[in-house]
């Protein structure tokens, strides 16, 4: 009615002052703020809609196509098996309507797949990656469901709920994958193709794994299952520690890797490495590392009762840090309770890495210009080492130097506060403040098992002035002091495979030390812990060759290799009789007892008394060890995927170290085959669970009536 009204007035109104011409403006005019004032008065609605589909759409469903089988992990196209109408969720959007003004509706509709895709024949371990339509899918804020299709998996609940119970079949034999309520839209509101990374391991060696060492052990929130953000500026941030695929977290995506790949898997070493700043074991501070000097994190660092401004700084290389951080401790004591909550024993591994970047201008022990860089925690020694001119070995002063490196800290000093524990104690960054700081988080968490040094050869071996052996006895008190913490634990050291057995100066005396027999006899000792990395081979090319074996891979040939061969039944006196292929035979003629002075021979070890010898000759007595009293555990065992790793497992390519090395007569290649192959030959050699296991491998003691080697604690090291 207004419109009319004003039209009509406002044409007479331009007339009057414009003539024919005005009379049109004015009608127009009028017009206008007459549908203004009606749509004012007599308010309507605008209604539309989005596209809206008619059908669904799927992907690729062939009848009758054969079931791939997968051996190792391959990517794998999927075929839909199952599928429902897509379910259509509608969202309207109003505008306007105030005061009874006009209003707009706009509609647009949502569409979503439940949808079972299937994979290739099972069982599988499990999936690594989806794509859909060639990209890659950030699983986190997808439901879905893996069947792995072994013949006792149940039906899915989505397709039981939706055909019916007792009407769903379950595709025993079959794996598959189930995605409930798959958002659309990105995919044109189709069912994208699904193509997923199946694991499926090959042989044995997968169901023989029953314990695993984590490491590395070096990441300010690498260990903690709960995403860790840093905030980098106004309006931006990011996640630390999050997987970028298909987890939460880096922890959680590889521990569920591990659990599938690993059915038997029934313990867990974690790793948490604090850092070492100087060879010399008089002036070596141990200290939490950090890998930037300040950040602004949801949930600040905290470690070795510290924060970042009193950490370690870790040195910096290649524009990056040289490590990645000690592990906060709120991060660990959450990832044992994930251990723990996926029925995993835990041992708590303390480790140290030396911090010493190239370039540096510390005094080297071993002669050298200055310090190697990043070198291994072994060479740890006095400020001149053994067998060098003016070295303090088997003086006073070599004590002194060991009690520097020890500190005075003890359990006491430690508290538990909101802020985590607190220290309170000598001000020192020793050996004993770094290993009864994790003591206590191990406490707090409620670990399985606790290691208190590993490989730290270069000082059990140092004497004092009257010939005893400082270190070890500090590790003795070390022992007994985390016993008294923890009662219940396993408490151990893990030595490395070349110290465990005894020291034999390389000084000509014929002198044979059994030093770490005290420490192994001790109460608070529980478990002989070896990091065994013996070698299993002498593989080479050319006339040289020594090793009869058909191939790098031979399973028997490796497998004799553990009790036989290097450090058994021969060893290289020389690099250059090592080159030639010549090999001195290892005997004892004084007394007739050649594993003495056979690193490998570790049943012969295990079962004997212990005599020591000095120039040569054994003394009256035994040492403290009685044998066959307490099983050993392989607190780890690796050999690196490389190029004839069995010919010399414990050395690795680590280019900013000097450590750096690959093994004998290798061409520095990746092989994995060999490496498994190696951990294949050790497992059926230790395991009676192992069709290829032996009695007289493993002995069974009559003291407590386990095996010599404890099969569930053979820890392997995931070693690249």
């Amino acid at each position: 009615m207004a419109t009319i009204l004003l039209q009509a007035a406002g044409s007479l109104v331009g007339g009057v002052l414009g003539g024919p011409f005005g009379a049109i403006l004015g009608r127009a005019a009028g017009a206008l703020a007459g549908a203004s004032v009606d749509s004012w008065l007599f308010g309507g609605t605008t209604r539309s809609e989005g596209p809206r589909l008619t059908g669904s759409r799927i992907m690729q469903a062939d009848e009758g196509a054969g079931i791939p089988r997968v051996y190792g992990s391959a990517r794998v196209a999927g075929q839909v098996i199952w599928t429902t109408r897509f379910e259509e969720d509608s969202d309207t959007e109003r505008q306007g309507g105030k005061g009874g003004g006009p209003r707009t509706e706009v509609t647009t509709y949502s569409y979503y797949g439940n949808v079972a895709v299937g994979l290739c024949e099972g069982p599988i371990a499990g999936i690594r990656r989806i794509w859909a339509d060639g990209e890659e899918l950030d699983l986190t804020d997808i439901v879905h469901r893996v069947y792995p299709g072994d013949e006792s998996q149940a039906a899915d609940p989505l397709i039981e709920a939706r055909q019916g119970q007792g009407n769903a079949p379950a595709y025993r034999g079959l794996a598959y994958l189930v995605f409930e309520r798959l958002p659309l839209e990105r995919w044109g509101n189709r069912i994208p193709q699904i193509s997923c990374e199946v694991l499926r391991p090959v042989g044995r060696l997968e169901n023989q794994i029953r314990a695993m060492t984590i490491i590395p052990g070096a990441s300010e929130h690498g260990l903690d299952p709960r995403p860790v953000r840093e905030r980098l500026g106004p309006g931006e941030d990011r996640l630390m520690n999050r997987n970028m695929l298909y987890k939460t977290s880096d922890w959680s995506a590889a521990m569920d890797e591990l659990s599938a790949l690993c059915p038997a898997l029934g313990r867990s070493a974690l790793v948490v490495s604090w850092f070492g700043d100087d060879l010399r074991a008089g002036h070596c501070r141990l200290r939490p590392g950090v890998e930037l000097a300040t950040r602004d994190e949801e949930e600040s660092w905290r470690a070795g009762g510290v924060g970042r401004s009193g950490a370690r700084l870790i040195s910096r290389l290649d524009g990056g840090p040289a490590f990645g951080g000690t592990p906060s401790d709120a991060g660990v004591l959450r990832a044992i309770a994930d251990l723990k909550a996926r029925g995993l024993a835990v041992t708590y591994y303390p480790f140290i890495l030396m911090d010493v970047p190239p370039g540096n201008t510390l005094c080297d022990p071993y002669g050298g210009t200055a310090q190697a860089a990043f070198p291994w925690r072994g060479r740890l020694t006095l400020d001149i080492a053994p067998g060098r001119p003016g070295s303090p070995n088997g003086t006073a002063a070599a004590r002194t130097a060991i009690a520097a490196f020890l500190g005075a800290a003890d359990p006491s000093d430690f508290s538990v506060g909101p802020n985590g524990i607190a220290y309170s104690g000598p001000n020192e960054w020793s050996y004993r403040r770094m290993i009864f700081h994790q003591a206590h988080l191990a406490k707090l968490a409620g670990v399985d098992a606790f290691v208190i040094g590993s490989e730290m050869r270069g000082l059990t071996q140092i004497r004092d002035g009257e010939g005893r052996f400082p270190f070890v006895e500090g590790l003795i008190a070390i022992a007994e002091a985390v016993k008294a913490m923890m009662p219940d634990a396993i408490v151990t050291y893990a030595a490395d495979w070349s110290e465990y057995f005894g020291h034999q100066p390389a000084d000509g005396s014929g002198d044979v030390f059994y030093h770490l027999d005290p420490l192994w006899a001790s109460p608070a000792i529980d478990v002989v812990g070896i990091d065994n990395y013996l070698p299993l081979a002498d593989r080479r090319d050319g006339a040289a060759g020594t090793d009869e074996a058909p191939s790098d891979y031979d399973l028997p040939a490796l497998r004799a290799g553990i009790a036989g061969g290097e450090y058994f039944d021969w060893y290289y006196a020389s690099d250059a009789d090592r080159a030639a292929g010549l090999r001195t035979p290892i005997t004892d003629e004084a007394a007739g007892k050649p594993w003495v002075f056979r690193p490998k021979d570790i049943a012969s070890w295990w079962a004997y008394p212990h005599v020591e010898r000095r120039g040569g000759v054994e003394v009256a007595g035994t040492s403290p060890w009685v044998p066959m009293s307490k099983p050993i555990w392989f607190t780890e065992l690796g050999c690196p995927a490389i190029h004839r790793g069995p010919n010399q497992p414990n050395v690795f390519v680590d280019p900013k170290s000097s450590e750096s090395f690959v093994p004998h007569f290798s061409a520095g290649g990746r092989d994995d085959l060999v490496q498994r192959r190696f951990l294949e030959a050790q497992l059926g050699f230790w395991d009676p669970a192992s069709p290829d296991f032996a009695a007289a491998n493993n002995p069974v003691s009559p003291l407590y009536g386990g095996h010599m080697v404890d099969p569930g604690a053979i820890h392997l090291c995931a070693l690249m």
